[in-house]
């Protein structure tokens, strides 16, 4: 059986080493897009409060793309001969956080913990671009795309916790829970 992250092969012009660490990069992409795609579907079925229709259907779109996401990195990770490990097990075994905390909630509070869980998403991904920016152009392309898709999305939830001002209700919130709490008061 062929190892996940060392290729036997990769795509010309790159070394096996540097396909290795393009698909440890791009694996734990992979986790983070699929961990992302049911925690939106998941704050979508479980909305609640008079913002319910709003988040519910600002959520799908969302969620499609992100899917479309995760396809992504997996052929890239196939291209560069690795093995993409798509299966639950594969993402609680190696994901670096903690599931989304969350249940049934009012929409705004949901807002206030997925405006944490979007900051992981992007910060690992700005990570992510910094380690495979001088190994390969085109698996950069591929993040630095999808980041500016994540970005956009966090923007749609911050327009809900954002005062007139300019603030975010959320303030210098430490966990899902606390954002939360912060963003429903």
């Amino acid at each position: 059986m062929a190892s996940t992250s060392t290729p036997r092969y990769t795509v010309p012009g790159i070394s096996v080493e540097d396909g290795g660490k393009l698909i440890s990069a791009l694996s734990a992409r992979l986790h983070a897009l699929n961990d992302l795609h049911l925690t939106l579907k998941h704050v979508h079925w479980n909305v609640v409060g008079p913002h319910f229709i709003a988040v519910h259907e600002m959520l799908d779109p969302q969620v499609d793309r992100v899917r479309d996401m995760a396809d992504d990195v997996a052929e890239r990770i196939s291209a560069l001969g690795g093995v993409p490990k798509g299966t639950p097990g594969a993402l609680v075994a190696e994901r670096t956080w903690d599931d989304y905390s969350i249940g049934r909630a009012d929409a705004i509070a949901h807002l206030g913990a997925l405006d944490m869980v979007y900051t992981g998403v992007i910060e690992s991904y700005r990570t992510a671009i910094e380690k495979v920016g001088d190994l390969d152009p085109a698996t950069e392309d591929l993040l630095i795309e999808q980041l500016r898709d994540l970005d956009q999305f966090q923007w749609f939830v911050r327009a809900h916790l954002e005062s007139a001002q300019g603030t975010l209700s959320t303030g210098n919130a430490a966990t899902e829970a606390d954002a939360a709490r912060a963003a429903a008061e």
